[in-house]
């Protein structure tokens, strides 16, 4: 089995207290009320028109999640990328660019950094090539990569369902095997928004080991595969991620993401025995946490192996493995999106 770290501090009383509504849930509990009532406001002031959210030329779809944390919506954009491609659509993509620095609108690319746009977006630039813009402002990010790729006829919102300044035509909120906590808002529980908001399709995200009858009715269950592990640097061909532990090498798995419990998860299913090292969620990697680590093989993700690759010392250390991960959804799911969004034709 795996042996784990601790997490930070902070980070892991907050997720044990979310789980249940204990002491310290109860004590939040009427900072949440407050907090709810700021979100509902918002959402009345949209829905009276006093705001106004603005409707971009092309249809919109957003992919987002009410809980706090990763729940898989960069390998699920990754699908869905390729699912509106196959559909005949021409994806864009815009993004806040979590861990950016990016203020004002910025085109990523596969030749982009980290620090600049933020480790997600770069993942989904560099594994599909979409033309991709990030920026504090989802409607000036989405015009401006309208005005650079024409061509689009369809923008992914990746995450942005709380960014009600610009209109959607679908939305898509996905969830995992955390469910929704203890129900509660932040900063009692773990959700930004209550579970019953509204949405256009619920997806769960059941790991690397589950099946579609994980997936509650009215629910697309979707499945992450990780079959094999790529050399950091210089990337070559992949390994099967099965024999990574063969010859008695010692492993270690490292993690920055949302739930590095599911990435771990994922080589537990795979048979292999590691030791579990999670980071803080988007961790710049400033410091070097490999350094110290008394491992032969170290497997790390995507979104952790865009940042790493940028540091020398870290890119160049050869016990480092990433392991790419990609979405498996039952395929009436795009059928149903395509469905939705012929409803709206283009402008």
């Amino acid at each position: 089995m795996a042996q784990a770290e601790s997490r930070p501090t902070v980070e892991a009383v907050l997720s044990r207290a979310w789980q249940g509504r204990g002491l310290l849930a109860c004590v939040l509990w009427p900072l949440s009320l407050f907090f709810g009532a700021l979100a509902g406001l918002r959402r009345l002031l949209f829905a009276l028109g006093i705001k106004r959210a603005q409707r971009l030329p092309v249809p919109v779809v957003v992919v987002g999640n009410v809980f706090v944390g990763g729940t898989g919506k960069t390998p699920f954009s990754i699908w869905l990328i390729e699912a509106l491609r196959a559909a005949g659509y021409t994806p864009g993509v815009v993004s806040r660019g979590y861990g950016g620095g990016a203020g004002a609108s910025v085109e990523v690319t596969a030749a982009s950094m980290a620090a600049q746009v933020g480790d997600e977006p770069l993942l989904i630039a560099q594994r599909t090539g979409v033309p991709l813009v990030v920026g504090r402002r989802r409607v000036e990010a989405g015009l401006a990569l309208l005005a650079a790729h024409p061509e689009v006829d369809v923008i992914i919102s990746d995450d942005g369902l709380q960014h009600y300044a610009m209109a959607r035509d679908i939305e898509i909120v996905l969830s995992d095997s955390r469910g929704v906590g203890n129900g509660w808002l932040l900063p009692a529980g773990p959700l930004r928004e209550p579970a019953s908001r509204r949405r256009d399709f619920s997806v769960v995200n059941i790991g690397s080991g589950g099946s579609g009858d994980a997936a509650p009715a009215g629910v697309h269950a979707m499945q992450l595969q990780a079959e094999e592990a790529v050399q950091l640097a210089p990337p070559g061909a992949g390994r099967a991620l099965a024999t990574m532990g063969e010859g008695g090498l010692r492993l270690a798995a490292v993690a920055g993401i949302g739930n590095p419990g599911r990435f771990f998860a994922t080589l537990q299913g795979a048979g292999l025995v590691f030791s579990a090292h999670p980071l803080p969620d988007h961790y710049d990697f400033a410091s070097n946490p490999f350094a110290g680590l008394a491992a032969d093989v170290i497997l790390i993700t995507e979104k952790d192996a865009v940042k790493c690759r940028a540091i020398e010392a870290i890119r160049n250390d050869p016990r480092i493995w990433v392991v790419p991960v990609s979405a498996r959804i039952d395929g009436a799911l795009a059928e149903q999106i395509v469905e939705k969004l012929r409803e709206r034709p283009t402008a």
